[in-house]
C-alpha cells in the first residue's frame, strides 16, 4: 500500500488503508528509530500530517470522526513539537549561514549556530526521560486512533466517492486562495505559515489522486513542494525571531544578535517573494472548475 487512493476500489476499504499505513508507519518509526529519536520524531509528525490531510479531504461525511480524530492527531503532534522545534533552529541557522551574504556577518552566524546546537543538545539531554513518555504516549494515542478508524464507514460506490473527492478538493483550493490572498501586502508570519499548511495540504491531495492524471497532477506537485519549501524556512526563521525576542542573552554579543536579525528580514523577505509567485501559478484555477474536473477524472477511472 502507498499514499494512493483508488478509485476502482470500494471506497472504505481504501480509506481505511491508507489511514492505517500511515499510523502504523508512525508507531514503527518511534519504536524502531533507524536514524535516531529526533529524525523518528520528525518523520512521525510527517505521517500525522498526512493522515490529517486524508481526513481533511475524505471524510465530510463522517463529521464527528473528522472532528474528533483531528483534534487526537494535531494534539498528539503537538506534543512532540519541542524537540522538533529545537532540531529546526539549528537547520535554519546553517540556512542563514549558507546564504550569508559578507564575511562577518558569516562569522556571527557561526557564533550563533553553535550556541543553538548546544541548546538542542542540553534540551535533548535534560528532557530524555519526559520524551520517552511522551512518545510512549504518542505509541499509544498511534493505537486508539487506528481503533477508531477501524470502525469506520462510508457509502461506497463510485458517483459517491467522486462526489465526496470533488467536495474536498473544491474546499482545500478555496482555503489555499483566501490563504494566499490573506498574504498579500503583508509580512505577517501566521498567514504564511498558513499558506504553507493549506499547500501542504494540497501537495499531499496531489498525492493521493495522482494516479488519476500522473504528469499534469506531478507538475502540480513539484511547484507546490517548493511553496512548502519556502515557507518552512520562512516559519523557522520566524521561530528563531522569537527566541532572540524572548531570550536575547542566549544569543551572546549584541553585534551577532544584530547581524542574525538582519540576516532573518532579508532571507524572509525573498522567501515571501518567491513562495508567493510559485502560488499565483499553482492557485491560478477556479477551485470549482478544477474539483469538476477531479470529480469527472474519479468517475472515469471506476
Amino acid at each position: 500500500m502507498s499514499y494512493h487512493i483508488r478509485p476502482s476500489e470500494h471506497f472504505t476499504e481504501e480509506f481505511k488503508a491508507v489511514g492505517a499505513e500511515q499510523l502504523t508507519l508512525a508507531i514503527s518509526t518511534l519504536t524502531d528509530r533507524p536514524q535516531g529519536l529526533p529524525e523518528a520524531i520528525h518523520d512521525a509528525r510527517k505521517n500525522f500530517k498526512r493522515l490529517r490531510s486524508l481526513y481533511r479531504l475524505a471524510a465530510a461525511d463522517i463529521p464527528a470522526f473528522r472532528r474528533s480524530e483531528n483534534a487526537r492527531i494535531r494534539n498528539m503532534a503537538r506534543t512532540l513539537s519541542t524537540s522538533h522545534d529545537a532540531t529546526a533552529l539549528v537547520e535554519v541557522s546553517r540556512y542563514l549561514l549558507d546564504n550569508a551574504e559578507n564575511g562577518d556577518e558569516r562569522a556571527a552566524l557561526k557564533r550563533i549556530s553553535k550556541v543553538l546546537i548546544a541548546r538542542r543538545d542540553e534540551r535533548a539531554a535534560d528532557g530524555g526521560s519526559q520524551l520517552e513518555e511522551t512518545v510512549a504516549t504518542a505509541i499509544s494515542t498511534c493505537g486508539r486512533a487506528l481503533d477508531a478508524l477501524s470502525r469506520i464507514t462510508f457509502q461506497d460506490g463510485g458517483k459517491e466517492g467522486a462526489k465526496r473527492i470533488a467536495k474536498g478538493w473544491r474546499k482545500a483550493l478555496e482555503r489555499a486562495a483566501a490563504a494566499r490572498e490573506a498574504c498579500t501586502d503583508t509580512t505577517d508570519s501566521h498567514l504564511f505559515h498558513e499558506l504553507r499548511k493549506r499547500s501542504q495540504d494540497y501537495r499531499f491531495y496531489l498525492d493521493l489522486l495522482q494516479r488519476l492524471w500522473p504528469s499534469a497532477m506531478h507538475a502540480k506537485r513539484v511547484e507546490v513542494t517548493k511553496i512548502v519549501d519556502l515557507l518552512g524556512h520562512h516559519n523557522d526563521l520566524a521561530l528563531l525571531a522569537s527566541l532572540v525576542d524572548e531570550q536575547p542573552h542566549l544569543f551572546g554579543k549584541s553585534e551577532d544578535v544584530a547581524y542574525l536579525l538582519s540576516a532573518v528580514i532579508t532571507r524572509q523577505k525573498v522567501l515571501r517573494e518567491a513562495a508567493l509567485k510559485i502560488a499565483s501559478s499553482v492557485f491560478r484555477d477556479d477551485p470549482e472548475e478544477e474539483s469538476r474536473k477531479i470529480r469527472l477524472l474519479w468517475q472515469d477511472a471506476v
